[in-house]
């Protein structure tokens, strides 16, 4: 029931390998998912970062509040207090709940209104309110699914996660093939069968975790019990003291990108698409980097909950040179075969080389994702979630004035667009490295 972690390279690719792999797993069903919308046409492979990107907005607000959850778990663990693990657990599943059909309420009533504001052509807003309309329905179930995620790493049971993926993966890609073309028993639904097939994936995961976690008797271990269920308002306002300020945090981050892509919807829609097969790129070179940043948080909230406050710092700087190597190696080989990889998405000569220069800047940029995000995570371990939605907030206020003075230009070349990933990734590692080193998170209880 307790799961106390070392600081060797040992131990952190231990946690971190199984993790990366349950990521690298759905960046799969990303890359078919954009690869089958690429056969459409630009349009639909445009709407859908678009779309994408807001649908992402509500997901990570639900992740702020997963990853809160998390630090008290491994707090917890860290602490060997299983009975009081399992009542925040507990508390963390309804809470999940609620806050999913309060975000189902706010995508009803907010998509339309933002896509009409920010997007000028009158087909891209049809498109993307209708692949919105069916999308937001995986919002239940996924944040459900965010707090299994988050018992899982939090107790060190990191290779479930790759289950859980490998099913979400599988069923993704099937209904994505079906539901998009119309093969088989299915109708051709086109862009909306992207959406569809997602939400199917979402819950098919989210039964195999229920499954995963009855199996294994984790609710007796831990006591969830009807007793457990019981919502515990001193435990709901503590939680939700560690989570707001991380559910903000995202959504500012989130949001941020969601502006970032209205504002290359006016640049045409093969920017709009470019950006979108750019999109899933750096979303494979960060694969790696949010496995290391994940366990970041989670094996810094464990080390304090031993009071070994001395170790983070070894720790975190361990993380991020391994962080920073393997995400080298996946720079090194788009470099290389950058050209034929895009190709992989849309096979049109025009638009590959269009999107070249760009994948040079996001490949750069990546490195310094690469070491920021581990360093940021551990501000996220300390517990003190408001000096990082500080953080998050002055990075992202800088990246939305270098996208308004550059990016919002209609003769903008695309890959200076997307230097605006420079300066929200260098804010982010000078900031964190300096709350960090001044040492004031040594005595953070939560």
């Amino acid at each position: 029931m307790a799961h106390q972690v070392s600081v060797s390279y040992r131990a952190i690719l231990a946690l971190a390998a199984p993790v990366s792999l349950s990521l690298f797993l759905p960046q799969i069903s990303f890359f078919t998912n954009t690869a089958f919308l690429g056969q459409l046409g630009e349009r639909e492979l445009g709407v859908n970062g678009v779309a994408g990107i807001f649908y992402l907005l509500l997901q990570m607000i639900g992740y702020g509040f997963a990853t809160g959850i998390q630090t008290q778990l491994s707090r917890r663990s860290g602490e060997v207090s299983p009975a009081l693990l399992g009542k925040t657990l507990a508390n963390g599943f309804l809470m999940s709940g609620l806050l999913g059909v309060g975000l189902l309420i706010l995508a009803q009533l907010l998509s339309p209104l933002v896509f009409s504001a920010g997007m000028k052509d009158a087909e891209h807003i049809r498109l993307a309110t209708g692949f919105l309309q069916v999308r937001m329905f995986g919002l239940l179930p996924l944040l459900v699914l965010q707090v299994f995620q988050a018992f899982f790493l939090a107790t060190g049971q990191t290779k479930t996660l790759i289950v859980g993926s490998a099913v979400l993966v599988v069923t993704n890609i099937v209904f994505d093939y079906g539901l998009i073309f119309g093969k088989g028993p299915f109708p051709e639904l086109g862009l909306n069968g992207a959406a569809l097939a997602s939400v199917l994936a979402e819950a098919a995961e989210l039964l195999v975790l229920i499954a995963v976690f009855i199996y294994r008797k984790q609710p007796q271990r831990y006591g969830l019990n009807r007793a457990a269920f019981k919502p515990d308002m001193a435990l709901i306002r503590h939680s939700l003291s560690v989570g707001a300020p991380l559910m903000l945090q995202y959504a500012f981050s989130i949001g941020g990108w969601e502006i970032f892509f209205l504002m290359v919807e006016h640049l045409g829609t093969r920017a709009l698409a470019a950006s979108q097969i750019l999109r899933s790129v750096f979303g494979l070179l960060g694969m790696t980097t949010w496995a290391f940043s994940s366990v970041t948080s989670s094996m810094v909230s464990n080390l304090m909950g031993q009071e070994r406050q001395q170790e983070v710092m070894v720790l975190i700087g361990k993380i991020a040179r391994l962080s920073f190597s393997l995400t080298a190696g996946l720079v090194t080989l788009l470099l290389l075969f950058g050209q034929p990889f895009l190709s992989l998405y849309r096979d049109d000569p025009g638009l590959i080389a269009y999107a070249m220069p760009s994948l040079y800047v996001i490949v750069l940029a990546a490195l310094v994702l690469s070491v920021a995000t581990v360093y940021f995570n551990g501000v996220v371990g300390t517990g003190n979630t408001r000096i990082s939605l500080l953080i998050e907030i002055a990075c992202v206020s800088s990246y939305l004035l270098y996208c308004w003075l550059v990016v919002r230009r209609p003769d903008i070349p695309l890959h200076w667009a997307w230097g605006s990933e420079f300066v929200y990734w260098g804010g982010l590692l000078a900031f964190s490295i300096g709350y960090l080193t001044r040492g004031r998170w040594r005595t953070k209880q939560i």
